[in-house]
């Protein structure tokens, strides 16, 4: 299976969807979600959904109404509007990385493979895990660990990185976890392990910055009354999502006007919703999963 859609009946019903809308998958992965949404469309709704990894583009459900576009959701707005489409109903996004792509060794993503140290979801860029850590300089190591893996001990990670990579290039996640594995507790190597893998991926595929230009431009598309769900992992991806809710930003202060009045997007639908026990036993990596919902104002 390429991918077991997580909080998939909490995440369609959060969009409210009317049958007639129009709505984006941003993240499609294995069509989960989409085959779900396109269940709940009417003949005129449409459903407009993105995924920048080719092999997902294997997983395309046949349905007049579905428009899948091999993209990074980044570009949003300018395949909308391509579309002449100028607003949405509701948007979903996804932003966990999918078990096929976990599982696929080739890929990797994983600590429990030994193979290239690749991890691009966009398989046509060039700037892959591998030259992240052979070519970054002290200051950019430091500010992915520290940052992204929020790793207490990532001076020395990057230490033993660059004294490493004199003598030899590291160059598959077994070469990584040799030499780190010694920098962490035998209970938690795991844990710390994939902290460090987390923390490269999101610098490989820019994650960050590109979830926060997803938000931006969802504030932007949405009508009024549409409807925002986004699944975050880790507390990077639900800090952004949590503070734009609430703020209109990413700061921890909302923007105000002259007046002192919040310059606000979104209302908060409903409360923080996390997998039950019995979806956490049937997918265990949906059991950091976070969903929220918004209505635009």
């Amino acid at each position: 299976m390429y991918h077991s859609p997580v909080l998939l009946d909490d995440s369609v019903k959060g969009l409210n969807i009317i049958p007639h809308g129009t709505y984006v998958d941003a993240t499609y992965g294995g069509g989960g979600h989409s085959k779900v949404i396109l269940k709940k469309l009417g003949p005129k709704g449409r459903l407009v959904a993105f995924d920048q990894d080719s092999d997902a583009h294997k997983n395309k459900i046949i349905d007049s109404r579905l428009k899948l576009i091999e993209s990074n959701f980044k570009f949003l707005n300018n395949h909308l509007n391509y579309l002449q489409i100028s607003q949405i109903d509701g948007l979903l996004a996804d932003f966990g990385i999918s078990s096929y792509q976990i599982d696929t060794k080739t890929r990797g993503f994983s600590i429990r493979f030994d193979y290239k140290l690749d991890m691009r979801m966009d398989q046509s860029q060039d700037m892959d895990a591998q030259f992240i850590i052979n070519k970054y300089d002290r200051e950019k190591l430091e500010n992915i660990f520290q940052n992204y893996g929020e790793l207490r001990n990532y001076r020395r990670i990057v230490d033993t990185i660059i004294s490493e990579r004199k003598n030899n290039e590291i160059k598959t996640s077994g070469d990584l976890k040799r030499i780190l594995e010694p920098l962490s507790n035998k209970s938690e190597k795991n844990k710390f392990l994939a902290k460090v893998f987390q923390a490269i991926r999101i610098e490989v595929n820019d994650e960050i910055n590109i979830i926060k230009s997803l938000l931006l431009q969802s504030s932007k598309m949405l009508k009024k009354g549409g409807r925002l769900v986004c699944i975050s992992y880790h507390s990077l991806e639900d800090r952004l999502v949590k503070r734009f809710i609430q703020n209109g930003t990413f700061e921890s202060d909302a923007i105000s006007d002259i007046y002192g009045n919040k310059e606000l997007k979104f209302k908060k639908v409903g409360n923080l919703i996390s997998p039950d026990e019995k979806e956490v036993r049937l997918n265990n990596r949906s059991r950091s999963a976070k969903l929220r919902v918004a209505e635009k104002i």
